[in-house]
């Protein structure tokens, strides 16, 4: 059966949420944001509380990969699904509760930490499932929706710029005497991802991943940056240096 798009979200929120354990289930990404194009993948939460079981969502016999819980890292992402449901690519993304209001909690008081995640230039914080309660749309059972907190914005620039900091002053010191080009390179991709985040905490905006935050930033000048790296020591240490320079301004 093909369902319409309200209909199909509401055929996969009904089969998630008598799950064992769940007790709420979102529309994230792009969908649940109303940026999305016709084409673009559904993204849903499943948030549980104690033991939840992959196997009782692998029982509903979609089509695809069902993970174990911890299968993606002990982090705050901790598993999850790749799905064709109705002709439609589904990714779920399993939500333990207990952490989630565990890391709503430590953004409230200003704290967070970093997990690198596969597919992340530059991993992630731990204040990223916080804002997906603040963005997503809540489909089944009831979740926070908080605001972004004034502690976590003063707080949070002041590291990740940190963060920038020190990758290139180590691109500097130690990459661009060896000419090392590649590496130079990663070091400027992922210092500006760190200071994308700098810059959209303290505008009080959350980020759920990495596609639009250059542009978001005001960051995406580091193209041209990346683009004219040249072979040579010297050359590489003035990108290095016109980053820094790029990122101070911001």
């Amino acid at each position: 059966m093909k369902y319409a798009d309200e209909e199909f979200q509401e055929y996969v929120a009904d089969q998630l949420a008598v799950l064992p354990a769940v007790e709420a289930v979102a529309l994230g990404g792009s969908r649940a944001q109303g940026t999305h194009a016709p084409d673009s993948d559904w993204d849903f939460g499943v948030y549980y509380r104690g033991d939840f079981d992959p196997a009782d969502l692998r029982a509903i016999g979609w089509e695809g990969q069902v993970f174990g819980v911890g299968e993606w890292g002990a982090g705050v992402f901790n598993g999850g699904a790749w799905l064709s449901i109705d002709g439609r690519k589904v990714d779920l993304l399993y939500r333990d509760l207990d952490v989630v209001e565990h890391e709503l909690a430590e953004a409230e008081a200003g704290r967070f930490h970093w997990e690198p995640l596969m597919f992340h230039l530059a991993g992630i914080p731990s204040y990223l499932v916080v804002a997906e309660l603040a963005v997503n749309k809540v489909l089944r059972g009831e979740l926070p929706s908080p605001s972004f907190p004034e502690p976590l914005r003063e707080s949070a620039p002041r590291q990740w710029r940190e963060r920038a900091s020190m990758t290139l002053e180590y691109a500097k010191s130690a990459c661009a005497p060896r000419n090392q080009v590649t590496e130079v390179a990663g070091a400027i991709a992922t210092a500006a991802i760190y200071t994308a985040h700098a810059i959209l905490a303290g505008r009080g905006e959350w980020v759920l991943n990495e596609k639009r935050m250059l542009a978001r930033a005001g960051l995406r000048k580091v193209d041209q940056i990346v683009a004219g790296l040249r072979s040579d020591p010297e050359s590489l240490t003035q990108s290095i240096t016109e980053v820094e320079r790029m990122f101070s301004e911001i």
